[in-house]
């Protein structure tokens, strides 16, 4: 069988997710307004991974500094926007978390993967936290609250902040496992804020292949209640009883995602070495004849590409044999290794409930809502701006960076554009946009 050149990323511990609402509008020529509503004095951006900048799998300076609220930040200072502090990793330790660099390209969907692993913020000197080693604290205040990883149910458990380094990082001692996310973003006095969370409520589950991890408990689906409770809160914080106003942003669709969409039945099959009728097995209940064939409705996480085809060990009654994995009912995929169809539909579902809680409690606040699921499931057969051509396909689509998960650069300048969009449009704004070429997509070797 071929042997996959994919090096498998540590994709990011609490990963964080993208994008949605029609082909993007660029208007780059406009009257900058901030309206007769708006005060950008103050601008604060709470959120996960996405709003940090988080991109090729880890946090680092150069995403951070191309982070979708930056980019935000600089368009508002045209219109009366003040200084916009990010806990930026410094020079020294650029490279932050440590990332993924794209070393060759044998294929369009085959990329070699190498980690980067000099000049990071990673701290020695302390224990690491069940998330991952501690990084170097940032404690000053900042605009841009975003934490890698979080989710609304863990946004209002103080002991996240033991647990989580992109959290702990902006903590002291003393905070840490003592306050909330929650009212860590109740303390800011925004006059003017945006809010993306909500993906990590659903997104961890869906990466792990719609299964939950016993020893973490931010891991399964947010019950819809619990969502709706701690969201509500967290609004209720940042609008300061409707005397601040901002925007939402809801949660995508994961079939937008290259992360579930770039291996596929077809994908493997045209892959060098394997038969284009080959029948790969997919695990789909805890007994051992609960394997099926799998279909194109079934969704191959990105992460599971390098281990189809893997020679296992396999256990028979006439001794252990080396079956490709994948290849053979008796060492079919696992189910944290897919989502099957009806893993999908349940994830789509509850992301749709969640959505409708999101809207709900804009609604009540007054509060603008940016539609990203709408906006990425519009452009999944593509879209162009300025003669380039942007999809959701891996790598080549400009978008999504080496993660199949976060955006690139150029994908998070797209995204303010939306913000800035609906910005516009729901408080009669005339903030201007981004010219997004002025901002990379993946690097090449």
């Amino acid at each position: 069988m071929k042997k996959y050149i994919y090096k498998a990323s540590v994709l990011a511990l609490f990963a964080g997710v993208l994008f949605t609402s029609c082909e993007p509008e660029v208007d780059y020529d406009v009257n900058p307004s901030a309206g007769a509503e708006l005060d950008f004095s103050n601008y604060v951006a709470v959120g996960n991974s996405l709003t940090a900048g988080y991109q090729d799998g880890g946090l680092y300076r150069e995403a951070q500094l191309n982070s979708y609220p930056a980019i935000l930040a600089d368009q508002f200072e045209e219109v009366g926007g003040g200084e916009f502090v990010q806990p930026l990793f410094s020079e020294a330790e650029r490279n932050g978390s440590g990332y993924l660099r794209l070393a060759g390209l044998p294929t369009p969907t085959s990329p070699v993967l190498e980690p980067v692993t000099t000049e990071l913020a990673v701290r020695r000197d302390v224990q690491p936290l069940p998330g991952g080693p501690r990084l170097t604290k940032f404690t000053d205040p900042v605009n841009n609250l975003a934490v890698p990883g979080i989710s609304v149910l863990s946004a209002a458990t103080p002991v996240y902040g033991g647990v989580n380094p992109y959290f702990e990082r902006l903590l002291t001692d003393a905070e840490v496992g003592q306050k909330s996310y929650l009212q860590k973003v109740a303390e800011t006095q925004p006059t003017f804020f945006t809010m993306w969370l909500g993906n990590n409520d659903v997104l961890t589950y869906a990466t792990n292949g719609a299964v939950a991890d016993p020893t973490n408990p931010f891991s399964d689906k947010t019950p819809v209640a619990t969502f709706r409770a701690v969201y509500t809160q967290m609004l209720a914080a940042l609008t300061k009883g409707g005397e601040v106003e901002g925007v939402v942003a809801n949660i995508p669709d994961v079939t937008a995602v290259p992360f579930f969409t770039t291996v596929n039945l077809n994908s493997i099959r045209q892959s060098e070495s394997v038969p284009d009728d080959a029948v790969i097995y997919i695990k789909v209940g805890p007994a051992p004849t609960d394997v099926r064939p799998l279909t194109m409705d079934d969704l191959v996480l990105l992460t599971t590409k390098d281990k189809v085809g893997r020679p296992d060990q396999v256990q028979t009654p006439a001794g252990p044999v080396a079956i490709p994995h994948g290849f053979h009912p008796a060492n079919p995929l696992t189910d944290s290794e897919v989502l099957d169809q009806a893993e999908v539909a349940e994830i789509k579902e509850h992301v749709r409930q969640l959505n409708e809680v999101i809207a709900q409690v804009a609604d009540a606040n007054n509060i603008a809502v940016f539609d990203v699921n709408a906006f990425f499931n519009n452009i999944k057969g593509g879209f162009n701006i300025d003669e380039v051509t942007y999809s959701p396909a891996f790598i080549s689509g400009n978008l999504f960076s080496l993660d199949g998960i976060h955006l690139t650069p150029r994908g998070y300048a797209i995204i303010a554009n939306e913000f800035i969009r609906v910005i516009n449009s729901y408080y009669k704004a005339s903030v201007p946009t981004v010219d997004v070429t002025n901002y990379r997509t993946v690097v090449f070797p």
